[in-house]
């Protein structure tokens, strides 16, 4: 069955949904050019800016972290797909101030290939770039295989800890550096237990049965690895985080970040009892929970399912991710 949503010509998604972002957070954000999402306040000349990529339909992300402490620039594709490479060369180029920009990109074929052609052309304009590709998802290939791990929840970590650095006033090396050890220290599993439809057709991506799950599932339905019997709370975050940390090698007292992303249809009352097991095997494990999230922070429609994601952190990356930050969808006094 067809899912009902309030829209007008499915033609027209984008830029509606864009106008009233930026009307909804006009003290923050706004849109210029070819619908690009700028901060309404700029950055201070001479300190390196952050630009991301993507495709919408996964609101708040990723418009929604522009701001304060984390992103410039965000340049939003069609739903479910990246720009392209002309629109985010446009985004560079709005980002300049002299510093430098970082250029956050997911581990998605379409978005690679997007900000790379981007690069190119940044390049030849004498713009000074630096790329960091993120590539958290351990389902599909093994941690020694990066290049074919999908990008998940675990940019935000990444665009948080740089967009921190950034206002610091550190430099493109140095900001690069951060980014690259954060994205090198995280991993990010899924788990699906209903699909997300695509907002035009109302169709859905996938189906799964009312008594299954599955774990490894992708952003956009991308088939996992571990269909299984729905399990309760406590079981799914065993199952999970422990294969996190595995994936990771996470050691008896080092510091994590844990950050559980609902994918658009779980409930905060479910992820608050998903973190609370989370926690526990933690402490049971000696590994201290030095900070943690839990909200909608990159979904995908109203599919049902959440991502759990975890960063390991020194005590600077602890620093970074608990600086101020104020964007529309993550604030940090």
């Amino acid at each position: 069955m067809a899912m009902k949503k309030f829209i007008n010509d499915p033609n027209d998604l984008v830029p509606e949904l864009l106008e009233g972002f930026a009307v909804t957070h006009s003290d923050k954000v706004k849109l210029v050019g070819n619908n690009i999402v700028v901060r309404t306040v700029p950055k201070a000349k001479g300190k390196v800016t952050l630009v991301t990529l993507n495709g919408t339909g996964h609101e708040p992300a990723l418009a929604g972290f522009l701001g304060e402490g984390i992103l410039d620039v965000d340049v939003p594709g069609e739903i479910f797909a990246a720009p392209g490479a002309p629109r985010v060369f446009e985004g560079l180029k709005l980002a300049d101030n002299g510093a430098g920009t970082l250029l956050i990109v997911f581990n998605h074929d379409g978005d690679k290939m997007s900000a790379n052609i981007a690069l190119q052309m940044a390049e030849k304009a004498g713009l000074k770039v630096k790329k960091v590709v993120t590539s958290c998802d351990i389902s599909a290939v093994p941690r020694s295989d990066p290049e074919n791990r999908r990008g998940l929840i675990g940019g935000l970590t990444v665009m948080k800890i740089a967009g921190a650095a950034a206002e610091e006033g550190k430099s493109l090396d140095e900001v690069h550096k951060i980014a690259e050890r954060v994205a090198d220290n995280m991993a990010t599993l899924a788990v699906a237990v209903t699909s997300a439809t695509h907002p035009a057709s109302g169709q859905p991506f996938f189906s799964l049965p009312d008594d299954e799950m599955e774990i490894g599932m992708g952003q956009h339905g991308e088939a996992g690895t571990g269909r299984m019997k729905l399990q309760t709370a406590d079981k799914t975050a065993e199952i999970m985080i422990n294969k996190l940390l595995d994936d990771l090698q996470v050691k008896a007292g080092e510091k994590l970040l844990v950050l559980l992303n609902g994918s658009g249809a779980t409930t905060q009352m479910e992820m608050f009892i998903i973190m609370r097991r989370i926690a526990q095997i933690l402490k049971e494990k000696k590994i201290e929970l030095a900070a943690a999230a839990v909200d909608e922070f990159l979904t995908t429609q109203e599919q049902g399912g959440f991502q759990m994601h975890i960063t390991r952190l020194d005590s600077e990356l602890l620093r970074l991710w608990k600086a101020p930050a104020n964007a529309p969808y993550f604030f940090m006094k």
